[in-house]
């Protein structure tokens, strides 16, 4: 099978941590070219592949099928577009642009030109949201009736990172919550209400570092929560449905072993350590029923394998650019909500 030529905007942390050694572990997909202005710290991953150093020098190039978009997220949407308008197949790192009308837009556009859009959504193959998902759709819980996940961080000073800068698309709503809101409604669907309560906590922050969000079901409460001052967390998720709860501490293990210069294939890659393992609880009559669950097996490498099922055999790609703009209206709801603080509908 011939191999899908991948060109890569960017080489920051999502570029050469997430993006760039997995694709090298798909056989479908070979790197061509990667635009950066730091040559060397590509080549220490990527030893062969060209540097360029404007993105024009990849739509321009007919051998590219697929470019990646590893940039700041103000430059999401005019790189996307400018990449689906010239003809080839794009990946957007999440999220997936600022504002719902210009997701609305790159739909259109990758529809008239005949090619894929999709979104990096890759913590839909984390470990613990796997075992969470087996577990909901299993129906051992009954129905569900609260689901609340954390994703919280111990960063107490602000950095000059451009994710803490007061710039569009920065902040920790925009970072860690598309992450918690495309799970929720890849497991539960579009919500009715939305509240949110989004704002800096820490001094001197100039962007959001705290947020908590309640999506409303007809009996479903989801409860989505991120803090930059949280020394020592809870538990990642807990579930409660009217047979039984499913309750999980820990971080999935492949952003770390990523980090340690590990891939999809490596020792260990996507496993969980016995001692996170989640516990459930269910109940039949008046017995009550404890046990661990096995952790199911990450696997961030899965995103990647159908965008290559996608492009050859046209079927579905594994995160549609539709569920990415649901992600990016709730996003612009659970703002409105805290500005105005009301619990406002999903329109």
């Amino acid at each position: 099978m011939k191999k899908i030529k991948v060109g890569i905007i960017g080489f920051g942390l999502s570029g050469q941590t997430f993006h760039a050694p997995i694709i090298k572990t798909i056989k479908g997909l070979e790197i061509s070219k990667i635009v950066s202005s730091n040559a060397q710290k590509v080549h220490e991953i990527c030893p062969h592949v060209e540097v360029v150093a404007e993105v024009e020098q990849l739509f321009s190039d007919p051998d590219i099928d697929l470019v990646v978009i590893t940039t700041p997220n103000t430059t999401h949407y005019p790189y996307a577009k400018q990449a689906l308008l010239s003809g080839k197949h794009v990946v957007v790192e999440k999220p997936f642009v600022n504002h719902s009308q210009e997701a609305e837009d790159l739909i259109r556009i990758a529809a008239e030109q005949n090619k894929i859009v999709s979104v990096f959504q890759n913590r839909r193959w984390d470990n613990d949201f796997l075992t969470v998902k087996e577990c909901v759709e299993s129906g051992v819980m009954g129905e569900i009736y609260s689901y609340e996940a954390h994703y919280d961080r111990f960063r107490p000073e602000v950095t000059h990172r451009w994710r803490e800068q007061n710039i569009e698309g920065s902040g920790m709503l925009y970072d860690l919550g598309s992450h918690l809101i495309d799970q929720a409604l890849h497991l539960f669907g579009l919500p009715e209400t939305i509240y949110g309560d989004v704002f800096a906590q820490r001094e001197n922050s100039v962007v959001d570092d705290y947020f908590h969000i309640v999506l409303g079901y007809e009996r479903l409460r989801v409860i989505l929560h991120s803090s930059s001052i949280v020394k020592n967390g809870g538990p990642k998720f807990q579930i409660h449905g009217s047979k039984g709860s499913f309750i999980k501490y820990g971080l999935d293990s492949q952003e770390g072993l990523l980090r340690q210069g590990k891939a999809p294939g490596d020792a260990l890659w996507g496993k969980d350590q016995a001692e996170y393992y989640g516990e459930l609880t269910v109940g039949v009559g008046d017995l009550v029923l404890k046990g661990k669950v096995e952790t199911a097996t990450g696997a961030y490498e899965a995103y990647y394998e159908g965008i290559v099922d996608a492009i050859v055999d046209n079927k579905p790609v594994p995160v549609s650019a539709t569920d990415a703009m649901h992600t990016i209206k709730v996003i612009e709801l659970v703002k409105k909500s805290s500005q105005e603080k009301r619990v406002v509908f999903f329109q």
